[in-house]
């Protein structure tokens, strides 16, 4: 892509959270125009910024500068093995999957949102579904191009130059600005997944099923009540899947196997003061969830509905209301799964509401220097944003590091340096790295100064 910067403008940023605002200077530029940037070494430094669905302060720069996303052509490249697909930075999984679907590929990870780009899936190393079996975003990607610091521009890979691609794999941004990537896609034989899903009463029930039998199925995730107490702690619907084969399906998907993910029908148009999510609502509305899931059944869902259900609604982060939310989500390893079950009760102790609790299983880590999967369990909490959280979340960073396991950079919001060193092990490994490459911290952001990288 070449053309001339836009004006820059000055605008508050936040997470997908809408916490923590702070004011940068957004300026949108071609990929060619990157190094001159960064070798003009802007006041405050400089970030790249996706669609803003991290959830904290990780795509933010207050006083800074903050690039848009930088777009650009989509190539294929057919292999002996395999497909390659070459796309800019500031595409869209959206965009990507329409495009590929057209050839009768997918993504080979996508996370719970399509509306992610593809600097900033490798940035965040994202995970899907599927991690038990295919691994996360950057064990997919084959080359990347990178602007450093400097200005130089490397292409690199995982066998190319595997020390400054395993550190930019979810360093969340603060090796360089991404402006193209590489990655594998898959074949699949439908635009459908079939789907199996059960009603599962408890927690030991649900992680003693995934624990036999996730490997007979690409993808895997399970819905928790974290209102539940007692025997009924944990109750769950797990969902898991494959995807379809054309003679799998009947009916509208039959005549039509190709139809690929569309643009949000519904939007939440403004913000309540109070928000929609409290106790009561999230108790009756789990309630619902729980009694409406079938015992156990076989559907065909489409890609939209099986992987992107919240995508169907436009910002529907306005429900938390003003003060926002916070997702908290932690990994702990297989020899700590009693930590899931002690993370649900202290949430359920404290009367919590969590409309969006998900646990699922993760495969073995890679070698990023802060790639968040380890081989484990993974639990994910959608919190509104309270003062009252406060303690609670110290009790659960306690108990997550105690396991041996660590949170989610692209979720977290709130994270001291301390505790972030005491669940990374090789954080100061990445902070060497940093320093070599921009010593003098050309690339910042709000979640790199919160974090002392």
């Amino acid at each position: 892509m070449t053309g001339p910067m836009t004006q820059p403008s000055i605008r508050l940023l936040t997470g997908w959270g809408r916490t923590a605002p702070t004011a940068a200077r957004v300026v949108e530029i071609a990929a060619d125009e990157v190094p001159s940037l960064l070798r003009g070494r802007p006041r405050r430094g400089v970030v790249a910024r996706g669609l803003g669905r991290s959830y904290g302060d990780a795509a933010q720069n207050a006083g800074g500068t903050v690039l848009a996303p930088i777009t650009g052509p989509t190539q294929l490249h057919a292999t002996d093995d395999s497909t390659l697909v070459t796309a800019a930075a500031g595409t869209s999984l959206h965009e990507l999957m329409r495009t590929l679907l057209d050839h009768r590929l997918f993504v080979p990870v996508t996370p719970g949102t399509r509306y992610v780009t593809l600097g900033g899936a490798m940035a965040a190393d994202i995970h899907g579904k599927n991690h038990h079996r295919d691994g996360s975003f950057a064990d997919q990607v084959v080359a990347l191009e990178l602007v450093t610091a400097d200005g130089a521009v490397h292409t690199i890979g995982p066998e190319s130059d595997p020390a400054l691609f395993w550190a930019t794999a979810g360093g969340m941004g603060l090796t360089g600005v991404i402006t193209e990537v590489t990655l594998r896609a898959l074949p699949v034989e439908s635009a459908y997944v079939r789907v199996h899903t059960e009603r599962v009463p408890d927690l030991d029930s649900l992680m003693r099923t995934m624990r036999a039998s996730d490997h007979e199925y690409r993808y895997s995730v399970a819905w928790i009540d974290t209102l539940a107490r007692g025997r009924a702690l944990g109750r769950s619907v797990l969902t898991r899947g494959d995807h379809a084969r054309l003679d799998e399906l009947t009916g509208a998907a039959g005549r039509h196997p190709w139809s690929s993910p569309r643009d949000p029908r519904l939007a939440v148009p403004l913000t309540p003061p109070a928000g929609l999510v409290s106790g009561p609502s999230v108790r009756a509305f789990n309630e619902l969830w729980f009694r409406k899931a079938p015992r156990d059944r076989v559907d065909v869902q489409s890609i939209a509905s099986f992987f992107h259900p919240l995508d169907l609604v436009a910002g529907w982060n306005r429900l938390y209301g003003r003060g926002g939310l916070v997702q908290y989500q932690l990994v702990v390893p297989d020899d700590a799964e009693a930590a899931v079950g002690e993370a649900l009760r202290l949430l359920s102790d404290a009367g919590q509401p969590s409309f969006l609790a998900v646990l699922k299983r993760f495969g073995a880590g890679n070698p990023g220097l802060l790639s968040f999967p380890i081989a484990g369990w993974t639990l994910a909490l959608d919190l509104p944003a309270s003062p009252e959280l406060a303690s609670l979340f110290r009790s659960l960073d306690t108990l997550v590091a105690d396991a041996g396991g660590r949170l989610y950079l692209a979720k977290d919001s709130r994270l001291g340096p301390d505790m972030f060193d005491q669940m990374y092990d090789r954080a100061e490994e990445f902070r060497k790295v940093r320093h070599e490459l921009d010593p003098d911290g050309v690339l910042r952001s709000d979640l790199a100064r919160r974090l002392h990288l």
